[in-house]
């Protein structure tokens, strides 16, 4: 296991002041960066080839983006999946989830191997644990698992049998073990934040060591499979809240922050807070897999 010491240092391709920048994704095909100001409720990409930038706006909070095989986006809105129709902006219905929970939104998501999409739902006023994690195999959504205020980070291991999930509020990270057909067992610890900030977003690298953006811990964190910290990348603000691994070879990082929380003298100590953040890793990342979806009933 490869144990070396990150550091190298991120550095702001956009500084948008995002309130609650989130959903960083990397769209090979395309060679752009998208990802959601959820308070903002606006979608965001970035052209990496030249630097393009542009952003819609949405009808709700927008908390994730995820390809779909043959073309498309689909998002998350406060009461469920969302087809995203880039050429003309439109959002339209997928499927309801959660419509008995109308204090709940959505926050993070991951497509795994097999097409299938792991998300999130939180209490939108961070209070009550009314948040629960799902799995879409593209035509219907299941509950995985429950009881979280906010969720957090959905990520796979390389081989897809360690799903990684969030307890955020908690500062802890669950690991589960993940069958072929989509369903989990085990549910255990695998690491827990002591040295600052909350753990958010999240990915997995080609070694199998787990990326972990913290809110208000001005970093993101380096785990091994057994969960023990490595290594971190520091950032010049405090909310960092997920990472997307891209580029050619999938060492170049794309990161969302916040400025969510901050108050009006820490916002002016951290100008780049709100931004997207760029750097170099020593280790590729995973490619980002497309959401399968089936004809709906």
């Amino acid at each position: 296991m490869n144990t070396r010491t990150v550091t190298t240092v991120p550095h702001c391709l956009w500084d948008i002041g995002a309130t609650l920048g989130e959903g960083a994704l990397w769209h090979a095909g395309a060679r752009q960066v998208w990802f959601v100001d959820i308070k903002g409720r606006r979608l965001h990409c970035y052209d990496a080839d030249n630097g393009n930038k542009r952003s819609w706006d949405a009808p709700g909070q927008v908390s994730f983006v995820v390809p779909v095989a043959g073309g498309g986006f689909v998002c998350s809105l406060e009461d469920g999946l969302y087809r995203f129709h880039e050429t003309t902006g439109e959002f339209s219905p997928l499927l309801k989830v959660e419509a008995d929970q109308p204090g709940n939104r959505f926050n993070d998501g991951h497509v795994d191997a097999a097409g299938r999409l792991w998300f999130g739902s939180m209490d939108d006023a961070e209070d009550q644990a009314t948040g629960a994690l799902y799995r879409f195999d593209g035509r219907a959504a299941s509950r995985v698992d429950d009881g979280y205020v906010i969720t957090n980070g959905p990520a796979i291991s390389p081989d897809g049998r360690t799903l990684y999930h969030t307890d955020t509020l908690a500062k802890r990270i669950f690991a589960f073990d993940l069958g072929q057909d989509g369903l989990v067992a085990r549910k255990r610890l695998f690491a827990e934040l002591a040295d600052g900030g909350y753990p958010d977003g999240m990915a997995v690298d080609a070694e199998g060591c787990l990326w972990v953006a913290t809110f208000g811990g001005w970093r993101i964190d380096r785990f091994d499979p057994q969960g023990r910290k490595l290594g971190e990348v520091r950032f010049p603000c405090a909310n960092i809240t997920k990472l997307a691994f891209g580029g050619d070879d999938l060492r170049t990082v794309y990161a969302t922050t916040a400025r969510k929380g901050l108050s009006a003298a820490q916002l002016e100590a951290q100008p780049l807070a709100g931004g997207l953040f760029t750097f170099r890793a020593d280790v590729p990342g995973l490619p980002q897999h497309a959401l399968r979806l089936q004809d709906q009933p």
